[in-house]
């Protein structure tokens, strides 16, 4: 059985019948569309050059032949271990020999004075989306709050229907914690250049609400921004309630071992709520699309007979008016990289690496170039390297991999 009818649960049924899984496959989900991908919500899907049917991972077709059988618009409420049993709203109880969580997460809420009023949008699903879109296509002025990767993309997508846009970001420049300063500083520059008045160091005193909807926003400093949506994007967190109230290990995550598996032997989990033991980067919970899509064919060969440890790295991609980025790789917590840019900073087609304080290239990023992702891939797997040498546009990056192999003989 599979909890969770988004990306990942599509995924670890599809996968199951890859390998040759030949029993019963049930798929939960609480939501009443098939299951679909997430990061078009936020850049084509909301841009309305992506219909709904491109979003979904099949058409319901496929379920039929394939012998899935949905069960949608009905969220499990309890996981019974003992009975081997997961238990939806409406009282029924389906059994399972070995259960996949994969509920992934929610949009984190804001508690303040008229965080509930109308116009106080979030996006997570498909509905948030449409509901964004629909109210883009009224608005004159949006705040938003939160500079991350989907604040920013909803950001250029607003501008590119002309709509005025002001964020308010805690921190003193965009995605700061991810890229550094001088990277989060040139995604500062790129939006200042489209029209977008960014307030860092700022904080949300509460909305401005008249008659039951959202007019604006009123700074901590006292600052009021007039709007006609405010845009919530202050991160995600797990659904690990489920997991939580069956007694299974949960810290940031629900915990799982390198092959997925929770404390639990029978049951696994994937994608945002699954905090792995990660055979290469240590315990390690990615919120990123790469995940679901690809930790299922590790539980399904596991489930069939090869056990198979998870080992790939994290991945993830934005795009942002003409800037395409893509991004390898883990920076742990409280490692302070040094961050290499090999490129042009002023045309924004650059590379731009994360080096531990022994060289190890941690992550990797792509910027408008599209052939260096192999390349950046082998330095994620090399030793420690030479930053002189990585920087080195007369260099190629192949030459770097050797280089460092050769210095570590020396």
């Amino acid at each position: 059985m599979i909890v969770g009818g988004g990306l990942g649960g599509a995924k670890m049924a599809d996968e199951l019948r890859h390998c040759g899984y030949p029993g019963s496959i049930v798929l939960v989900g609480a939501e009443s569309h098939l299951p679909y991908e997430r990061p078009p919500l936020s850049k084509d899907y909301l841009a309305g050059t992506a219909d709904r049917a491109s979003l979904a991972v099949h058409d319901l077709s496929w379920y039929v032949d394939h012998d899935v059988d949905l069960r949608l618009g009905e969220p499990a409420t309890q996981l019974d271990r003992d009975a081997h049993e997961v238990v939806l709203r409406d009282g029924t109880r389906l059994g399972y020999d070995q259960l996949v969580l994969a509920t992934g997460s929610r949009a984190r809420r804001l508690h303040l004075p008229g965080s509930d009023a109308g116009g106080v949008l979030y996006l997570r699903d498909v509905d948030d989306s449409d509901a964004l879109r629909a109210g883009l296509d009224q608005a004159r002025r949006i705040v938003l709050i939160g500079a991350g990767w989907i604040g920013l993309e909803v950001a250029a997508n607003a501008r590119q229907r002309g709509v005025e846009v002001d964020v308010v970001e805690v921190a003193p420049l965009p995605l700061l914690r991810v890229l550094g300063a001088d990277l989060a500083q040139m995604f500062a520059d790129l939006h200042g250049e489209h029209g977008v008045r960014f307030h860092f160091e700022a904080s949300v005193a509460g909305i401005e609400v008249d008659g039951g909807r959202a007019t604006g926003v009123t700074l901590g400093d006292g600052t009021r921004l007039p709007a006609d949506l405010v845009v919530v994007g202050v991160g995600a967190q797990p659904n690990v309630d489920l997991a939580r109230e069956a007694g299974l290990e949960v810290d940031n995550g629900v915990l799982v071992d390198q092959y997925l598996r929770t404390t639990d032997p029978d049951i696994y989990a994937v994608g945002d709520i699954a905090a792995q033991a990660h055979p290469r980067l240590g315990r390690v919970r990615v919120e990123h699309w790469a995940n679901a899509l690809n930790q299922p064919a590790a539980v399904a060969a596991t489930v069939t007979g090869t056990l198979t440890p998870y080992s790939q790295q994290p991945y993830f991609y934005t795009d942002q008016y003409d800037l395409a980025m893509e991004y390898h790789g883990y920076v742990p917590p409280g490692v302070e990289p040094t961050v290499v840019i090999r490129g042009d900073r002023a045309t924004r087609e650059l590379l731009a690496f994360w080096l531990s304080p022994t060289g190890k290239v941690l992550a990797g990023m792509n910027l408008n170039i599209w052939d260096a992702e192999d390349q950046i891939k082998a330095l994620l797997d090399s030793g420690p390297v030479d930053p002189r040498r990585l920087s080195d546009l007369g260099l190629p990056l192949e030459r770097v991999l050797p280089f460092a192999a050769a210095q570590e003989t020396r």
